[in-house]
């Protein structure tokens, strides 16, 4: 060692930017957050090395196990920015529930992955109390997870995150494409806003029109429009998974990226046609403000953003009205919005002249 050396102030992982410190206090913190998701199956203790559950202690007998996982993509760039922290998480585990029980999954269990510039303890435990809201609206347990804090990597500011979820289901309950069959009515449950995607869109509408977020919404006075665009996505496995064990859904497509016309199609076998009319349900007022501040096409709606419907749910004629009664009862609003048809595997989404402000009949189709 130098005689310069020998009088330097030697170096710190705090000093380099990375408080153990703040983790450990993060995770004494968040704690009881993951104890408040138990559930049959997991101890829902952190500290570990790794998260246990036990499948049949949840009452499975043959099950299959299925992942998921997500992110929340650039809605947490408005988070960030409005200090809206408070439904993020809920997001996160919907992005990642709703897509296990699309496949007639339960989920069992979530961990969650929040990297920052800097550790902020009171966003990080905002953000992972909403994680914790959501493992318990989907009915699955916060068994882990990972906190990073990483200077140089993200501006001090800013955090991101991802989401991992396991579920399970009876082999003989899987629902696979060759359930759906030409006839079976598409219903759809109504989403509680943009959800999660759609959002690079939202902020450039946002920047480019000089949007005021923290004002009344133009299309409701009594919300901001910062409140409007962050609510949570809608969680649906509650709602869905009694029906499930009926066996009396045929198919399920969770409405995320590529809106309606991608969506659908990747539940429907060869042969099958999926046509939804948009004039069967009114189009949510948040969405007409951002069709009409981007004078956006209608078929490039039906494409970006989930219009409306969150989950599309496939049954045969016959179940269709006691199944829209069960969703109901269960607390979700549920509009018929097409048919299975026979033809090209795809979707066609349909409306009438001043549908979603179509300036005369329109019509718009994906293959899958």
């Amino acid at each position: 060692m130098s005689t310069e050396d020998a009088g330097a102030t030697p170096y710190t992982y705090a000093g380099a930017g990375v408080s153990i410190a703040a983790g450990n206090a993060l995770v004494r913190a968040i704690a009881p957050l993951a104890r408040s998701t138990r559930r049959s199956g997991a101890d829902a203790d952190l500290g570990g090395f790794g998260g246990i559950f036990d499948p049949k202690a949840a009452g499975f007998k043959d099950p299959l196990l299925v992942a998921a996982n997500d992110g929340v993509g650039t809605k947490l760039k408005l988070a960030i920015e409005h200090n809206a922290h408070d439904g993020v998480g809920i997001d996160l585990v919907a992005m990642c529930a709703n897509d296990l029980i699309v496949q007639g999954a339960e989920p069992l269990f979530f961990l969650d992955y929040y990297a920052s510039g800097k550790l902020e303890p009171d966003v990080a435990e905002r953000v992972i109390a909403s994680i914790a809201e959501g493992c318990r609206q989907a009915g699955c347990a916060l068994i882990g997870g990972e906190t990073a804090e990483m200077p140089g990597m993200y501006a001090a500011d800013d955090y991101d995150l991802a989401g991992f979820c396991v579920g399970a289901v009876e082999r003989e309950q899987l629902l696979t494409k060759g359930r759906v069959q030409v006839g079976d009515v598409i219903l759809g449950l109504a989403s509680s806003g943009v959800h999660s995607n759609g959002f690079s869109l939202v902020r450039r509408l946002a920047a480019d029109k000089g949007w005021k977020l923290d004002r009344p919404a133009l299309f409701d006075q009594d919300r901001l429009l910062i409140d409007a665009l962050m609510a949570p996505t809608r969680i649906y496995v509650k709602s869905l998974l009694p029906l499930l064990r009926e066996e009396r859904i045929h198919g399920l497509a969770h409405i995320t990226g590529g809106g309606l016309l991608e969506n659908i199609p990747r539940v429907l076998p060869d042969g099958c046609h999926a046509r939804v009319d948009a004039d069967a349900w009114e189009q949510p007022r948040l969405m007409a403000f951002l069709q009409a501040q981007g004078a956006i096409e209608p078929e490039e709606m039906a494409r970006t953003f989930n219009c409306g419907i969150g989950m599309a749910v496939l049954v045969a004629p016959q179940e269709a009205e006691g199944v829209a009664a069960a969703l109901e009862e269960a607390g979700e609003q549920v509009f018929r919005i097409g048919t299975v048809e026979a033809g090209d595997c795809g979707c066609t989404v349909v409306g009438s002249a001043g549908t979603w402000s179509g300036r005369s009949d329109w019509s718009a189709t994906h293959l899958g």
